[in-house]
């Protein structure tokens, strides 16, 4: 018999599902706090993989994705250990809000410390409990408040195994991302764990083809490891690599009049957004400054001089990327069974 694998104590031995709170630091009306862990072993032996969400506590997709992830059948078919994660920062859910009580980033947190911060404790626990038990992790998010993102998958394609992986995942952008110090990507790779960065939707908002297509590439990607059987007769989305991308920002404060919706195809000089007084009168206008794909928009009509409005990204085939994203809505029928 294998082995009995353990997180916070609590053994969970092959064929077995276990919901384990995992502890962190008490506020101070001496409430205990817990990150809720998720863990389902097959019988036989594979790879171990955690999935997490909500490390932003206002990024909520990833916390339906891994609710609709953990109450799919296709899990009794599963081979290795999932580690399903809905809510890492549980501060910030319970404040709706991106950071913790003391207003750090739990993503830029990593690897942590026992005796730091709030933040760096918690990025401490979360890393030696789930993250180093782990070969592979796919971590869920969405854009910022009022921002949204085009349904895309970050990671180090540089790595073959990963790129495989991202790839495997099903969504038609993949941009080849740089680690950030004190990111969980950071901190797993150094541990020598492979991870993917899913980005789609906006946050405090459920997004429902992000939604279908986070649940749909989880499980790709489980497939793709051999942890569960393939699926016969599906033919994949061939996805798109950019290797860079860069934000257009506001040359003036006023209302904006977008032109260009997430997903377009731009050209160099094309104009996304008008941006007036309250008059009317224009005062700016925001232009693409190359080819691409807009992958991420601001959504709120006011701006400030300065603020970010459209994340592009830069291919050399930008049409088939927009192909791709409408083969993609066209797979995400609201009958299909995961």
């Amino acid at each position: 018999m294998e082995e009995a694998f353990k997180i916070a104590g609590v053994a969970v031995a092959p064929g077995e599902t276990r919901h384990i709170e995992l502890p962190i630091v008490r506020l101070y009306t001496d409430t205990e706090m817990a990150i809720p862990v998720y863990v389902h072993r097959g019988r036989k032996p594979g790879p171990t993989i955690f999935v997490c969400a909500a490390i932003h506590g206002d990024e909520l997709n990833g916390v339906e994705i891994i609710s609709r992830l953990i109450n799919s059948r296709a899990l009794k078919s599963l081979r290795g250990t999932l580690i399903a994660v809905p809510v890492v920062n549980v501060y910030g859910v319970l404040h709706q809000s991106r950071y913790l009580p003391d207003r750090r980033d739990l993503n830029r947190s990593f690897p942590g410390s026992a005796r730091g911060s709030l933040a760096a404790r918690m990025a401490h626990v979360f890393l030696e409990e789930v993250v180093a038990k782990c070969d592979y992790g796919i971590d869920l998010h969405t854009g910022a408040m009022h921002r949204s993102n085009l349904p895309q998958i970050r990671a180090n394609l540089d790595d073959a195994e990963t790129r495989e992986m991202a790839k495997a995942f099903g969504v038609p952008v993949m941009l080849n991302s740089t680690l950030r110090d004190g990111s969980l990507r950071q901190a797993a790779a150094d541990l020598g764990v492979r991870i993917l960065l899913y980005e789609a939707g906006e946050a405090l908002r459920f997004d429902e083809l992000c939604i279908r297509a986070g649940t749909k590439g989880v499980l790709n990607v489980l497939r793709h490891l051999k942890m569960l059987p393939p699926r016969r007769g599906k033919g994949g989305i061939e996805p798109f690599v950019a290797r860079r991308s860069g934000w257009l920002r506001a040359g003036d404060s006023g209302v904006v009049n977008h032109k260009r919706q997430l997903g377009d195809h731009v050209k160099k000089g094309d104009v996304l957004a008008t941006i007036a007084d309250l008059y009317g009168n224009e005062l700016d206008r925001v232009l693409s400054d190359a080819d691409g794909i807009i992958i991420g928009k601001q959504n709120i009509p006011l701006v400030q001089e300065g603020e970010a409005m459209y994340h592009i990204a830069y291919f050399h085939e930008p049409h088939e990327v927009l192909e791709n994203l409408e083969l993609l809505q066209d797979s995400l029928l609201p009958e299909e069974n995961f």
